[in-house]
């Protein structure tokens, strides 16, 4: 597979897996246009990197969808001033789009393979990525304009509300009555709301299951 192989798969995305679905912030676009999505998958699987479905990076874990990820950073209206907190760094490459989008991108991950990973990918970059429990976040670079988590999950900790600025974003998948929605929320003083916006696979994360309810 050539780079120029590589660039037609990336136009491709772009025209049938965003523009069709609604990924309609330009600089958004831009973005997933121009990071090479190639990059950030196991030499393995390049071949695989634009398909429309989650791509296996190892640990139980995958990159999600274009259009899961286009969709949630148009839905998340990210500013060129936002400090952002990405949960799950993973392979990085959403932390690469994040990069062209704000001004600052902390980006922690639990796991180590995935860690090292990201960090060959990211060498060179502004992204600040840390280690630790994604559903711990990263209290000491907090409060944070916007959160991203780069997943699957059931709920959103407190822990992770508790970062945020006042009427500072987060946008997820939250898995509702067994389907994938996508989600942004914002905080408001003590409060915190969501508004889900559309259906859309998404990988699953790990660390955010809901407690099980006890029965006799």
């Amino acid at each position: 597979m050539t780079e120029q192989n590589f660039e037609a798969m990336r136009r491709a995305m772009v025209e049938s897996q965003l523009r069709t679905t609604g990924v309609n912030d330009p600089r958004v676009v831009a973005a997933m246009a121009e990071v090479p999505r190639e990059r950030f998958v196991p030499v393995e699987r390049r071949a695989l990197a634009y398909i429309d479905r989650p791509i296996v990076l190892g640990s139980g874990r995958a990159l999600n969808i274009p259009e899961a990820t286009g969709l949630l950073l148009t839905a998340a209206a990210v500013r060129a001033s936002d400090k952002v907190l990405l949960v799950g760094a993973a392979s990085g490459y959403t932390a690469a789009l994040l990069e062209k989008l704000a001004a600052h991108v902390v980006a922690p991950e639990e796991d180590a393979a995935l860690l090292t990973f990201a960090r060959e990918n990211l060498s060179g970059s502004r992204v600040e990525l840390v280690e630790g429990p994604l559903n711990q976040g990263w209290a000491a670079a907090a409060p944070y304009d916007l959160i991203v988590i780069d997943g699957l999950i059931e709920q959103v900790p407190d822990a992770l509300v508790e970062q945020l600025a006042d009427n500072g974003r987060l946008a997820c998948a939250i898995l509702d009555r067994g389907a994938s929605r996508l989600a942004v929320g914002r905080k408001s003083g003590a409060g915190f709301g969501f508004d889900m916006f559309a259906d859309c696979e998404s990988a699953p994360l790990p660390g955010f299951a809901r407690p099980k309810s006890f029965v006799f």
